[in-house]
């Protein structure tokens, strides 16, 4: 079961809600490969509002950029497994801030937060700092450039942070690879060697054919 604050407990007994959708996108920059964050919101105008950091639990506040930028996000499924859950993310695709964060910036694997905030509609003020729902990176970009009088779109297919427990580890059994975490390891020294040594017994040399022990 959930843990809400208790200031968004209180607000959903009294009836007083204005959900809002914050997405935050760490993009890295195609130049330097530095991280480039930037974050949007489900409703107009420019905003700063705090959330809570999903790897730390502390309250950070970021600025959100609204205006149109968010036009939808997929139902979240709020499960207690280690499935990857997937997520898909409409954007507004004429808007020049998303455009600098799918074009000028590279989305491919960035890491994506999705965060729930409840305001309270007679003040349009958040209520408690904004909780995360979603943690993972973007699988796929699609940008469709729409002829005229057509649509155009910005669509973000995410995955969740679950999918890294599911990728093998390519690392192999060998002297280079042992030596890389410990200098002076020397324990797969003789691993590509070991299988063509031959012993021998007696005069005779080679390999001596076994045979099947009688039941």
């Amino acid at each position: 079961m959930r843990t809400i604050s208790s200031a968004n407990n209180a607000a959903l007994a009294a009836r007083l809600l204005l959900p809002r959708d914050f997405l935050w996108i760490v993009a890295r920059d195609r130049d330097d490969n530095g991280p480039q964050a930037v974050g949007f919101w489900s409703d107009v105008g420019n905003v700063s509002a705090d959330v809570l950091d999903p790897d730390t639990g502390a309250i950070v506040t970021r600025t959100w950029y609204g205006s149109g930028t968010l036009i939808g996000i997929d139902a979240i499924p709020l499960v207690a497994n280690l499935a990857v859950q997937t997520v898909t993310i409409a954007m507004n695709q004429i808007d020049d801030l998303v455009q600098q964060a799918v074009r000028l910036y590279d989305c491919k694997q960035a890491r994506v937060e999705i965060y729930r905030g409840l305001l309270n509609p007679l003040n349009r003020q958040m209520v408690a700092p904004a909780f995360c729902r979603f943690v993972g990176f973007v699988d796929e970009v699609d940008i469709t450039t729409p002829a005229e009088n057509q649509t155009g779109s910005v669509t973000l297919k995410c995955v969740s942070h679950t999918q890294e427990m599911t990728r093998s580890n390519p690392d192999t059994r060998s002297d280079v690879s042992q030596r890389n975490r410990v200098a002076g390891d020397r324990f797969y020294a003789d691993v590509s060697t070991v299988g063509d040594q031959e012993f021998f017994w007696g005069r005779a040399r080679g390999k001596i054919d076994g045979k099947k022990a009688k039941a």
